[in-house]
């Protein structure tokens, strides 16, 4: 049995590879299962205030400075 990754022979780098994927499809295949699939973060319901356009504000100001 080899105790290091680099003096391994080619069977043992093909198998820590099908590990890793086998891994991969099942952290991906949970994390897609507990989604959950309500959609209640999505519509909006009546408590839900509209704030409307009212009338357009003109705001001028008159501090100019002027440099002589």
């Amino acid at each position: 049995m080899n105790h290091s990754i680099y003096s391994a022979d080619r069977m043992t780098h093909i198998k820590i590879v099908v590990v890793a994927l086998v891994a991969a499809i099942a952290v991906a295949g949970f994390s897609i299962s507990a989604r959950t699939t309500s959609d209640e973060g999505l519509t909006q319901t009546a408590s839900v205030r509209v704030m409307k356009a009212g009338k357009p504000v003109v705001i001028t100001s008159s501090g100019n400075s002027v440099v002589r």
